[in-house]
Formats: structure tokens, sequence, C-alpha cells
């Protein structure tokens, strides 16, 4: 379906990739960020996670040769059963032309990844955590804050996932049950709406948490970051604004909103200890009504 070499290829063409000459204090700074982000949310959370062996600090073509087999591996499912339409050349075209694309976009505009490698057929490389460089840089510029004070706060986010991850060990499989199940439902021409709601509503769980340890981790004022993050994705231009909306971005902000709007009723009706059950099992994790009325999932799991 997808000339996967061929898309890489023509993203990274289309995309400076950025300097990579990090002085020495810098890498280890980077590094420290990362260790203080995870005992702090260690603290926080109660939590006893990993981070990963290596912390990559990549630039944007790094990023697209790391992503690159992240795509290709969800998408074998479906590829594997699709069956090739009456022009199938014309069809690998346009999907390698539609990859190139979002690899290019993506690589422009993301600043970390933690990366559980959902799919992954070794086990030992179970996660993975990236900082794109050129971007971070690039956005604390146009943002006007401290490139220092930026990235940290960027490795705090991304810790928090490993923190998620580590205190659930099922989720990595319930992510992809439901990603699976989808993705072979649409390849027979047919749409799981049980399965993607499903794993949007865990999405959702996974992106709040996220901003609840952040706010309660984070050892820095970060308010004015979030809220100038929040006016440069509302002021992009429009072709801009069509490529986050084709892409899925919309969608994860919106997770990122209503996540973060569910627990903190949650903590303000009870407190952090009650929230993190999200993280017993699956049948602990909120439904999409209960992500809207949070006094429904109280209901139904606070013990």
């Amino acid at each position: 379906m997808i000339d996967w070499q061929s898309a890489a290829d023509a993203a990274k063409a289309a995309t400076e990739p950025g300097s990579l000459d990090v002085p020495a204090a810098e890498r280890e700074a980077y590094a420290r960020d990362v260790r203080e982000a995870r005992d702090a949310i260690r603290t926080v959370s109660g939590a006893e996670f990993d981070v990963p062996d290596t912390i990559e600090i990549q630039n944007r073509h790094h990023w697209i040769d790391a992503n690159i087999a992240t795509f290709e591996r969800v998408m074998g499912t479906l590829e594997s059963q699709v069956q090739t339409g009456t022009f199938p050349g014309v069809a690998r075209t346009v999907n390698t032309g539609t990859m190139t694309v979002l690899l290019a976009f993506l690589g422009r505009n993301v600043l970390g990844q933690y990366d559980p490698l959902l799919l992954a057929e070794t086990p030992a490389d179970d996660h993975a955590l990236y900082f794109v460089r050129p971007n971070i840089l690039n956005a604390a510029e146009k943002l006007d804050v401290d490139a220092d004070r930026f990235r940290r706060w960027i490795a705090f986010h991304e810790v928090t996932h490993a923190a998620e991850f580590g205190a659930a060990p099922w989720l990595s499989d319930h992510l992809e049950t439901r990603m699976e199940d989808g993705i072979a439902a649409l390849s027979d021409g047919s749409f799981n709406r049980a399965s993607f709601r499903e794993l949007d509503a865990a999405m959702t769980v996974v992106e709040g948490y996220a901003e609840l340890l952040m706010d309660h981790a984070f050892d820095d004022e970060y308010a004015d970051l979030r809220r100038k993050l929040d006016e440069r994705r509302q002021g992009r231009g429009p072709l801009q604004q069509l490529f986050r909306r084709l892409l899925g971005l919309g969608l994860k902000e919106r997770q990122y909103k209503r996540g973060k709007n569910f627990f903190e009723d949650v903590v303000s009706a009870r407190d952090l200890e009650t929230a993190s059950l999200v993280w017993e099992g699956p049948a602990y994790l909120p439904t999409h009504d209960e992500l809207d009325e949070p006094e429904l999932w109280l209901r139904r799991v606070d013990r």
C-alpha cells in the first residue's frame, strides 16, 4: 500500500534536519531533566516506573526515521488484509505521497515523544524517549520563553507518560487490541465504532492524567508556557490548521482538555490517589459518558 522508504526519503528531502551540534553541558541537561522528572513524578504519583535506558536527542530526520518504523508496524495489520485495487500503482503512489506529507509536517512540529512502541516485535525494546532538539529551540524562540525551562517542561510531560505505562503494564496490550480491531474492521470495509471509542477514551485518560501529574510534579510556574502554546496553535494559518485536522491533532488537543477536566474534577472531589485508580485495570478506565460526568465514574470505582 505504501512505499515506506520512498515516503521517508521524500519527507526528509522536504524537511530541513536542523542542527545536532549539542554541547556536552546541554546533553547532560537533557539527562538531568529526565532524571529529576522521574524522581518528582515517582514522589507525586507513588508509581514505580523506569525511563528508557537511552534518551535520544534527535534532529527532524532522526525523528522521521524512528517513526517510519512505527507507522509501518501499525499499518501492517491493514496492509496485510486490504486487497489490491484496479490501479494498484496509482493507489500506492497516492498513499505514499500522503504519508510523505504527514511525516514531513510532524517532523517539523513534534517537540518530544514517549513511544511505548506499540506492536513492537522485540519485547526488550518496549519503550523509547525522543527529544527533537531543533523543534524545541524553534518553539522556545517563537514563544519567547527560556529554552532551558521549556525543554525541562517538555521532559516532565513525556516522563509522565512513562509513569503511566509503568503503573499499568496492561495498558499497551489494551491499546494494541483496540487499534488492531479497528484497523481490521476498516480493512473489511466496516467501521468498528466501539473499538475506536474505547481507544479514544483510553488516550483521553493517558493525556489527561499526564496533565494532572504535570500540575503536581513540575517545580516551576508553567501557566505561561501552556497559554503561549495554546495561542500558537490557534494562530496557525489556514493550511496548517487543515493539516492539523487531517492528522487528527485537533482530536489530540481535545483529549488533553477533556482528560484534564475529568481528573481535576476527580481530585477536587476526592484526591490524587483516587484518580490513580484508572491504572488498576481496563475495567477502571472511564467510559465516554463518565469522562464528561466524573461523578458516575466515582460511584462505580471509588472504594
